[in-house]
């Protein structure tokens, strides 16, 4: 129940943050905060990962949703099962995630994306990101490494 919970709470973050940020300032405007170290931006990405594949975003969403119903299937099938505490908590991150970006593409045509780092590299200073980015890329990291344990 709890990795339920997990994601849930990762997609109803994600939902709260991002009507947040489309009520916020026009898009490409920004806003330091922690002294810099993160920068908050409204960006509507159309495709996928840095914006790849935007100009096919129907097919993009199409994919998303399929991925994402993979991703549930193979959480509710974990969860009825002795899969270990990682690989169940990787996938609720990885589901939370998945449904919020699948989400956002489905009702809004594009994810929303809210903040970027304020580093010295200009290449990762222009990349904005949202929390369920990271929540896939942890999650994913986390079911990959457990399954070795589990073998």
């Amino acid at each position: 129940m709890v990795y339920i919970i997990l994601a849930a709470g990762i997609f109803l973050l994600e939902l709260f943050m991002k009507n947040r940020t489309e009520k916020w300032k026009e898009e490409g405007k920004e806003k330091a905060i922690w002294g810099g170290a993160l920068r908050i931006r409204k960006y509507h990405n159309r495709g996928a990962f840095l914006n790849t594949g935007e100009k096919v975003s129907g097919f993009v969403a199409f994919l998303s949703l399929v991925l994402t119903v993979c991703i549930m299937i193979l959480f509710a099938a974990a969860q009825g099962r002795k899969a270990n505490r990682c690989f169940r908590a990787g996938l609720a991150l990885l589901l939370g995630g998945a449904c919020s970006n699948t989400c956002d593409r489905l009702c809004r045509g594009y994810v929303v994306d809210y903040f970027s780092f304020g580093v010295k590299w200009e290449w990762l200073r222009r990349i904005v990101f949202n929390i369920s980015d990271f929540c896939i890329l942890t999650g994913a990291l986390l079911a990959v490494c457990s399954q070795e344990e589990m073998e």
